[in-house]
Formats: structure tokens, sequence, C-alpha cells
């Protein structure tokens, strides 16, 4: 054991001049990687979901909606947790609010001349 212990050097046991520099520049690509990681991923996520939790609260009656599964429907009724969507004539289905998403204009085209069709 006292070999172990006369094998380690003075220098070794002491920190040199400007280490503090050193060990932070080191630091310097993980703290790079995370900005990066904010920017491209955490960020736009949490902008979406903060658009879609305002989309969610802003529902009324009448709102052409699709379901996370793909259901085209508008909203006849709604609650606190639930919504009620006719998705053809007096055909009605109850979905969960979470589910729901807004329809893009393109989709809101296509579901009006299917229904009209």
């Amino acid at each position: 054991m006292a070999g172990i212990a006369y094998a380690q050097s003075a220098a070794g046991t002491a920190p040199a001049a400007g280490s503090g520099l050193a060990s932070f520049g080191q630091f310097v690509p993980l703290i790079l990687i995370f900005v990066v990681f904010y920017f491209l991923l955490i960020r736009p996520q949490q902008k979406k979901a903060q658009e879609q939790q305002g989309f969610l609260t802003n529902l009324k009656k009448g709102d052409k909606v699709m379901t996370g599964g793909g259901v085209h429907g508008t909203i006849t009724g709604l609650t606190d947790t639930a919504a009620t969507l006719e998705i053809a004539d007096n055909v009605r289905i109850k979905v969960q609010r979470g589910y729901i998403l807004p329809m893009h204009p393109a989709e809101e085209k296509q579901a009006d001349s299917a229904k009209k069709g």
C-alpha cells in the first residue's frame, strides 16, 4: 500500500495555475449541446403545447375539429373534460378534450365538400 501512496507526484496533488479555466473549457461543448437542444427541441415543443392548450380552452359549439384518430366533426356540446362531436347527420360521439386537434383550412374545405356531395 505504501508504494501506491508514494507513486503520486507532487504536481498531481496541487492544482496548477490556470486549471480553473482549463476545467471550464471541458464543459463548453456540453453547454453548447444543451443550448442547441433547447432551441431546436425543447422551446418549439413548449410553444406548440401552449398553442394546443390555448386552442382547447377556446373551443366553442360549432367549431369544426378533428380528433387525434382522424375523425372529423363539428362540436355540438362541451364539458370540462369532454366534447360531443357530430360526425354525420344525427351521429354524435363523445371525445376527451385532450384528443381534439384543430382542422387545417385544406382539411376543412375537403370535409365541407364531402358533406355536400
